[in-house]
């Protein structure tokens, strides 16, 4: 099968054209989606979103290991992982919304197609864990394991996310200069 076959799948041609843009050789953003995304306040947004949004979890993840190694504060951990899993679901809305703006596509837009996958594991943990906690299924300690683990995914994630922020940087930078 070649690459440009119209028969080929969505997801397949999605992930050959990730494979073409935000890679040491080719471009992240065309000229007129880096104009978008410039001009459009859901990249302000997201750029609020981003930060708050680690600093809910890093507080998370000492309540979840602070009672993981004490065996106390487990309502407080238990509260700490759904106000990041509600901050969460949110810079996703938004961040679905910034793709659309951009690239005209609500997820798995090219130049975010595996960050968006990784996504995707990290929204299902953190729903798990929401799951277990409104559902009484598992142990206190079981959940908080899946908190864990949806937060390990998530540094995953966040470091994708970084990577392609310093793609943009590098791209933008005149004469490829390096740009902090």
């Amino acid at each position: 099968m070649g690459w440009d076959n119209p028969r080929l799948d969505g997801t397949a041609r999605l992930a050959r054209e990730s494979g073409a843009r935000g890679t040491s050789t080719g471009a992240l953003y065309t000229a007129e989606e880096r104009r978008r995304r410039d001009e459009s306040v859901w990249t302000t947004i997201q750029g609020v979103l981003a930060p708050l949004q680690f600093l809910v979890f890093l507080i998370s993840l000492v309540l979840v290991i602070r009672f993981l190694m004490s065996g106390e504060g487990a309502g407080a951990a238990d509260i700490s992982v759904v106000i990041k899993t509600l901050t969460l679901y949110t810079i996703m809305i938004t961040g679905s919304v910034w793709e659309k703006v951009v690239f005209d596509r609500w997820l798995f837009a090219p130049a975010f197609f595996w960050e968006d996958v990784f996504s995707m594991l990290v929204l299902a943990l953190h729903t798990l864990y929401l799951v277990m906690l409104f559902g009484g299924f598992g142990s206190v300690e079981a959940r908080m394991m899946v908190a864990l683990a949806a937060y390990a995914a998530y540094v995953i994630n966040a470091g994708q996310f970084l990577l392609k922020l310093r793609a943009a940087r590098l791209q933008a930078a005149p004469n490829n200069t390096v740009v902090a």
